[in-house]
């Protein structure tokens, strides 16, 4: 018995593009063709077709299918390692949309970033994908505490601050910001120097960083933004003066103030 290119699909089970696919490739072997053009195939295509629709299942890549393949032990392994791997991606692309479905935030979320994503502004959400490239996962971690730990109506009005906004709005913004900041640089010492938790060159970080806020922010955002990166270094300078005046008040007997 003889089958068309139709028939041979159905009866493996899988579609005509695949079976000339194949054919390109050379994994299946040319049938002869009736006299009006249409090709036979024989038990010896189909035994052959299914050979290697198995063989795809298990994962062994079309280009490591032979048509008469040795498939040892080794790359049996090293397949059931890759899929080992992906396994675990699956594992956790199924746990990031369980936390997209309930908290209702946008798919492409950054990483990490499912359960606080709606509290993110569009520049926040952009910048923090930039982000994921150019520091390390425990920097990442340490933003996503920050975010959840953010102060969501100064963050909104920041968010609708117009460019040309007025000195007074700038400054009172940035005022109300420096604490939460100030805060942020107390728990996470580096901060001030991120130079250990890259994951690209210091360079390339620092003009992607400088490029990236520049393109996000509008120049009213950025300078309430610099305001109060300013006023927080200059309270936590502050508070490490008054600790300082205190632990050395207290060694010296002295009473606190």
């Amino acid at each position: 018995m003889a089958w068309s290119t139709r028939e041979l699909a159905e009866l493996s089970g899988t579609t005509v593009n695949t079976i000339r696919h194949y054919h390109r490739l050379g994994l299946l072997e040319e049938p002869e063709r009736r006299n009006n053009g249409y090709k036979q195939y024989q038990v010896r295509h189909l035994v052959s077709l299914l050979r290697i629709r198995r063989l795809t299942e298990l994962g062994v890549p079309l280009a490591q299918i032979r048509p008469e393949g040795d498939y040892g032990p080794e790359l049996l392994r090293q397949i059931d390692a890759d899929l080992a791997v992906e396994v675990q991606r699956l594992g956790r692309a199924r746990s990031d949309i369980a936390v997209i479905l309930r908290g209702g935030g946008p798919a492409d979320a950054p990483a990490g970033f499912e359960s606080v994503a709606p509290r993110l502004s569009a520049s926040d959400h952009s910048l923090l994908h930039v982000f994921t490239q150019l520091y390390d996962q425990d920097t990442m971690r340490d933003l996503r505490r920050m975010v959840e730990a953010g102060t969501d109506p100064i963050s909104a009005e920041i968010d609708a601050l117009p460019p040309n906004a007025d000195e007074r709005t700038r400054q009172s913004l940035a005022e109300k910001l420096a604490p939460t900041l100030a805060q942020h640089l107390a728990d996470y010492p580096w901060l001030n120097d991120p130079a250990q938790h890259l994951s690209k060159d210091k360079h390339v970080t620092q003009q992607t960083f400088v490029d990236a806020v520049v393109a996000l922010y509008n120049p009213a955002q950025l300078d309430v933004l610099s305001r109060a990166g300013a006023l927080a270094q200059q309270r936590l300078s502050q508070s490490l003066a008054a600790d300082i005046s205190f632990t050395r008040g207290g060694t010296s007997g002295g009473s606190p103030p």
